[in-house]
């Protein structure tokens, strides 16, 4: 017999544009929580946490091809271990560590330059050419940086001083970069049983951490607000944007998928003008601009 209309579960499921825009809105919503997790629940109790519910969750239902991938991930377990590590665990904590610093509307916009360091390693370890206009993007883009570390002041440009939220996100975007150029080489597996070996090696690198965030008494025991912003992280930035933007690129492939990025900035800095109440000054919406439109322009004539 025919099978029946697809039900709206699955037409979701297949419209790629849905899916990287929930995507990009759950990645802005972690501007908030890090904002919101200050006095709620301490940095790396939010990054273990999370790691420790994700491989819970990860196991339950991406076990098989976990365990299908193990003879491809075994021999490069320490490359692993270092993608997970300096990806998810060194980001997550510099990037919450940013919350307690510096505004919502600074993290979003700073964590929008990690394509520049992209194209600036590409160009280090491969010698992958730089087009003229890709060059002009990744400026436009270090001028809205500039921007933010000076407040919006020109006349501030040339002694700029970034706050320690300010420097943390852009250490963590850094990191985020290497990740991301670390893909490259990544084993041939499945992209689930990838995932929840980044996931395990991203619990275990962070433990040290934790164990060290405890023995200098940052340990926050979470209130009850923060286990509902560990339960959002968990969820929502970390489990469904992940499947989601693995399920658009097997639909519109990954250059077209990784261009929706660019509204992460936009819609972190949004959310945290709404949801915070943060002020947004002219020259939050000029950076904003510039870090934007110069990533876009890059990767535009990055993939002509």
């Amino acid at each position: 017999m025919p099978n029946g209309p697809p039900s709206a579960l699955e037409r979701a499921f297949a419209n790629p544009w849905l899916l990287l825009t929930l995507t990009c809105l759950f990645w802005g919503g972690n501007v908030v929580a890090a904002r919101l997790a200050v006095g709620e629940i301490s940095p790396m109790t939010l990054v273990t946490g999370r790691w420790a519910l994700a491989c819970l969750a990860l196991m339950a239902t991406a076990r098989r091809a976990f365990v299908a991938d193990l003879p491809l991930l075994a021999p490069v377990k320490w490359r692993v271990l270092a993608m997970g590590g300096v990806g998810f665990t060194l980001y997550h904590t510099l990037y919450f560590i940013a919350g307690h610093y510096t505004p919502g509307l600074h993290i979003a916009i700073l964590q929008g330059v990690t394509p520049v360091f992209v194209f600036i390693g590409a160009f280090i370890l491969w010698r992958i050419p730089v087009r003229l206009a890709q060059a002009a993007g990744c400026a436009m883009t270090l001028v809205g940086v500039a921007l933010v570390g000076a407040r919006g002041d020109f006349s501030e440009l040339a002694a700029m001083k970034f706050n320690l939220g300010d420097t943390a996100m852009l250490v963590a975007s850094v990191f985020y970069g290497g990740y991301t150029l670390a893909l490259r080489v990544r084993p041939k597996t499945s992209s689930m049983g990838f995932f929840v070996a980044l996931a395990l090696a991203a619990l275990l690198t962070s433990l040290p951490l934790f164990a060290g965030e405890i023995a200098l008494g940052g340990f926050i025991w979470p209130t009850t607000k923060g286990l509902w912003i560990l339960l959002y992280v968990t969820i929502f930035p970390t489990l469904l944007s992940q499947v989601f933007f693995i399920r658009a690129v097997e639909l519109v492939g990954p250059g077209r998928a990784t261009l929706f990025y660019n509204l992460t900035p936009a819609i972190g800095a949004v959310l945290s003008a709404v949801a915070l109440g943060e002020t947004f000054e002219t020259y939050h919406l000029v950076a904003l601009a510039l870090v934007i439109g110069g990533v876009t322009m890059a990767e535009w004539f990055g993939r002509k």
